[in-house]
Order: structure tokens, then sequence, then C-alpha cells
């Protein structure tokens, strides 16, 4: 049987390979200026950015509904797909993974299989990645959501913003965080951890805190074959500082994806934010000792 791979919005994966694997992709709601639209379609990151910028300016999210996913799981099985593995930002940051839970009950959880990626961006974008390889490969269903999960647990994500304050008031970071990273005028380097945001460390200039993030990388790869994924809202001079570095010391870059963060996450980073996310799982031809084309 085939085995079909969802995903939702927050996943930020580029659109050709989104078609290059027939991924499914759920969008999730961005509220501003009074209207109500899905992320993607309805509202940019550009609008969102424009909103946060304005002095009171306020961004809301909501996950998709589980009518949303019944309907996307529903169209994947009347096209022919035997399987559904469905793989979803952290439930710790969002209900999204929880709306696909409650849509796989209806549609019968014996044709869909719901993972928490416990990461954000293409930490979870990385995950439904190897789980479309692994489909395309014709693995079954089991193994197509073992590769999202060991993909998911070894990706590592690390981003600064300007100000916590989104973060705050989105409550996706603790008050007393945020509050210190005001009080002391430093810039944390955040990293997703356990499915939620957390600060690794702090320093004192948005400079230290790039350099910071590319060492995190460097760690993490280790010398080894990675994907790196750069995200930013509304920095792109930022972004491609950042970029040039990762090139630079990680000679075993296998795929660059370099983007601005989409309107949902977006809301909760605010403009200026810039990140890098970092893959260093083998491939799922590689891991099962199958020649990769």
């Amino acid at each position: 049987m085939s085995v079909a791979v969802v995903t939702d919005s927050t996943a930020y994966l580029p659109a050709a390979l989104v078609e290059e694997f027939d991924v499914e992709v759920v969008p999730l709601y961005v509220v501003l200026a009074g209207r109500s639209g899905r992320e993607g379609t309805d509202v940019t990151p550009g609008e969102v950015a424009r909103a946060l910028g304005v002095r009171g300016g306020q961004v809301s999210t909501s996950r998709p509904t589980p009518g949303d996913f019944v309907a996307a799981y529903r169209r994947r099985l009347a096209a022919g797909a035997g399987r559904i593995v469905s793989v979803h930002l952290s439930g710790e940051l969002s209900g999204t993974w929880d709306a696909a839970r409650l849509a796989a009950a209806q549609v019968g959880e014996h044709l869909v299989t719901v993972l928490d990626s416990r990461s954000a961006a293409m930490g979870s974008g990385f995950a439904v990645l190897a789980a479309a390889r692994a489909a395309a490969g014709g693995a079954g269903a089991e193994e197509v959501a073992a590769a999202a999960r060991d993909t998911a647990a070894g990706t590592r994500v690390f981003f600064v913003v300007d100000t916590l304050d989104h973060l705050r008031r989105g409550g996706r970071i603790g008050s007393a965080a945020a509050l210190l990273g005001t009080a002391l005028a430093v810039k944390p380097v955040l990293h997703v951890t356990g499915g939620q945001v957390v600060a690794l460390e702090k320093v004192r200039t948005s400079s230290r805190a790039l350099n910071r993030i590319v060492q995190r990388a460097v760690d993490v790869a280790d010398g080894g074959r990675v994907d790196v994924a750069v995200h930013h809202l509304a920095a792109p001079e930022r972004a491609q500082r950042l970029t040039d570095q990762l090139i630079a010391r990680l000679p075993g870059i296998r795929d660059l994806h370099v983007s601005e963060i989409g309107a949902a996450i977006g809301a909760h980073v605010g403009p200026g934010a810039v990140g890098v996310v970092i893959d260093p799982s083998p491939r799922w031809g590689e891991a099962a000792g199958r020649p990769e084309d």
C-alpha cells in the first residue's frame, strides 16, 4: 500500500519539495487587522512583519480545525493512499498536533499515524522530508513513521530574536525569561528542546548571537554530512550573513534552504528573527543501506 505524507504549514518546506514528494500541507490560521486567513495563501510573512512593526500591533494564530485534517486525510485516501503519516509542529507550541490526532480518530487510527515532531519550522520539515523520501522509496507506514521520528529527534533548531515580547505574549516562552532578556539588554540564543522554546545562552550583541548560532551548528554537524535551513523574518541581510558563515564552516552540507519564516511562526518570533535548523541524520536510503538516486 502506498503511504501519503501530511504536514502543516509551519514546516515551511520549499514549494519544489512539496511538489516533488507530493506532500499534503494543511495551513494554520493567522489573524491580523481584524481578519483571519490561511498561512501561505491569505496572509504573508510581510504582512505579519508590518503589523508587528507598528506600536501596539498584534497578530494571533490558531490551529487548523480537526475538520481541515479530516478533509485532507480523506482526500489522500480517495486518491489511492493505503496509509497516512501526518507529521506536525510541537504539541507544546500549538494545538495543531491535537487537531490532527482528533481527525485521525474520526478517519481511523488504523489508517492515519499522527506524529508530534517536538520541533518547529524546518525542524519539523526535515522530519517530513525523511518520511516523504521513505514513502517514495516504497517503505511501509511503520518505516515511514520511524524515519520521521528518528530525523526529528536528531534535528536541532537555534535562533535569535530582536525582542522576546512576541514569544512572551503568545505564551511560547516564560515571562521570567522574557523579562530577564529585556532587563539585561542581552540577545538570548534560543533553541527548541523537548518541544519548547528555551534560552540556551546569553550574549550582548546580535553579531555575537549569530556567531554562537553558527558554532552550535558546527558542533551538531561534528564534521559530518548535514542538511541545513536558514529562516528569517524581515531580516534578509542578517540571514545572508548567517548563510555565508555556515557555508564556510560546514563542508558537509548536502542541501541548504534559505527562506523567510511563515506568518504563523513569524507572529511569535517577530521581525528581525533569524535562525538555523540543522539535520545531521542519515537520509532514509543511506540509513537503510540503499543507494540513493
